[in-house]
């Protein structure tokens, strides 16, 4: 491939890479990550409630990485709450699976700076053949698509398998008992996703600009493997 249509596809890749790295600090940091809603079955048992009259028992709550803050009703009017991970939830939630989530985003966010790095480089520099060449993207694109797959599997263990919703909500609420009726994930997960299938769409532009998947031999060396067999 000529050398300008090289330079194009790996500057496009460095771009996307960027905004991915924008995208996913910007996801860390905000409360969109679930968006739920919450039932109090201990009032809508004691009035045998049903129907329409199930949503003055209905409650939300939107929550990220950090903090969040949501709405509970039990029949007496809304009540606004807001909460952190750190320090107040600790005592609530898995621990470690949520600190590896954040421990991955981050690890994300830095391999996908590298990869820009690495892109733009290839484009404007002269790369070594082994780090900051096509080996080099490749690998860091795989290895950064990986810590997206990560995050946003750790996250839905976290979210159905641990009942994350439902521990916030009954979080130090002696009286009453909340249920989650339903869980969407929301805007940061999304972008976590599409961070992923960028680092995906990357390996393909790679692939595109005439560099060969690595471990993957090329006609010319099975060609004279061949020959040798042959010879021998």
């Amino acid at each position: 491939m000529p050398s300008p249509q090289k330079k194009i596809l790996f500057c496009m890749a460095g771009v996307l890479s960027f905004l991915c790295a924008l995208g996913v600090v910007t996801a860390v940091g905000t409360p969109l990550w679930i968006k739920a809603t919450i039932l109090c079955k201990t009032g809508a048992l004691l009035v045998n409630a049903s129907g329409k009259e199930l949503d003055q028992f209905m409650g939300e709550m939107q929550y990220g990485l950090f903090h969040g803050e949501g709405v509970r009703q039990c029949g007496l009017g809304a009540r606004p709450f807001r909460f952190s991970f750190f320090p107040d939830l600790l005592q609530a939630i898995p621990v470690s699976i949520h600190v590896n989530i954040i421990l991955f985003c981050m690890i994300l966010v830095v391999l996908t700076m590298v990869g820009t790095a690495f892109f733009m480089y290839n484009a404007f520099g002269k790369p070594f053949e082994t780090l900051h060449g096509p080996l080099g993207l490749y690998l860091v694109s795989f290895i950064s698509g990986s810590c997206g797959c990560l995050v946003m599997v750790l996250f839905a263990s976290e979210v159905k398998i641990h009942h994350l919703s439902e521990k916030i909500a009954n979080f130090k609420e002696g009286t009453y008992a909340y249920k989650t009726q339903s869980e969407n994930y929301t805007t940061s997960f999304w972008v976590v996703f599409i961070c992923f299938f960028v680092h995906f769409l990357n390996g393909l532009l790679i692939r595109l600009a005439g560099f060969q998947f690595p471990f993957t031999k090329s006609k010319d060396t099975e060609t004279t493997n061949m020959a040798a067999d042959l010879m021998y």
